[in-house]
């Protein structure tokens, strides 16, 4: 299982606590047992947004270096930084 994104996590804990607060005003529940039982309904209702919403997608690359979709991907090759040139301390001649 892959980590939850900042999306994924925002929507889960804003439906935790506003799910938990509609239902203790809708069922004006004052005992432990009740209060309990709206929490708990709000915490399993606030995973289940979280975990259902869609997360980041991988191209799958087959055989050749093109993805699945048939469409190669531009600017994919790897590019290695150029040494720079320039008067540094190791390019000084002197006695």
């Amino acid at each position: 299982m892959q980590r939850p994104n900042a999306a994924q996590l925002a929507y889960g804990s804003a439906t935790v606590v506003l799910a938990t607060v509609a239902l203790l005003l809708l069922t004006r529940t004052t005992t432990t047992l009740g209060i309990t039982a709206v929490s708990l309904a709000g915490l399993l209702l606030g995973l289940f947004v979280a975990v259902t919403m869609p997360g980041r997608t991988a191209s799958v690359k087959v055989a050749g270096g093109v993805p699945a979709s048939g469409r190669p991907r531009r600017n994919e090759e790897v590019r290695i930084p150029a040494a720079r040139v320039g008067a540094g301390a190791d390019t000084r001649t002197g006695s």
